[in-house]
């Protein structure tokens, strides 16, 4: 699991990341390659993981994965006494706590922190290809703006 890594450990996925652009656009060494990624419609490695974590637990929400990964996910709305409460009806989900960092990167803690993040409007999606357009178009925009998007 990538997800809350710190961005030393990410670094040399990002640097393949950059090398693949490179090659993609031809660039010269010394060429910036966030416009590259910009105009390869490419997601930086964090956000990337976002978008994985974020579409595992829409395809679990629906039942289209393996019920050992459903079973890491409880929606606040199904909780007694906590349905009343407005994150449930943004479809937000239970965040268990941990005391230690590491914990914290356990995919019961990261996917439903992941996915709390989202616009209401996307979590409450029920295609799965309208959902991975808008996540990919969200995550997108949250990286570099909206400038850039064709």
């Amino acid at each position: 699991m990538l997800a809350s890594l710190p961005a030393s450990t990410l670094a040399p996925f990002q640097r393949v990341l950059h090398a693949a652009a490179c090659t993609v656009l031809d660039l010269k060494l010394r060429d910036r390659v966030t416009p590259a990624l910009r105009q390869l419609h490419w997601l930086p490695v964090t956000e990337k993981i976002q978008y994985k974590l974020c579409l595992l637990v829409h395809k679990s929400l629906l039942g289209h994965t393996q019920e050992y990964i459903s079973d890491f996910l409880t929606l606040i709305a199904n909780i007694p006494g906590r349905s009343t409460l407005r994150a449930s009806s943004c479809g937000n989900l239970v965040v268990p706590r941990t005391r230690r960092q590491i914990g914290d990167r356990a995919f019961s803690v990261a996917a439903p922190r992941a996915r709390n993040n989202l616009q209401t409007q996307l979590k409450l999606l029920r295609s799965t290809d309208s959902f991975h357009r808008y996540l990919k178009t969200f995550l997108f925009h949250s990286v570099y703006g909206h400038q850039g998007m064709d």
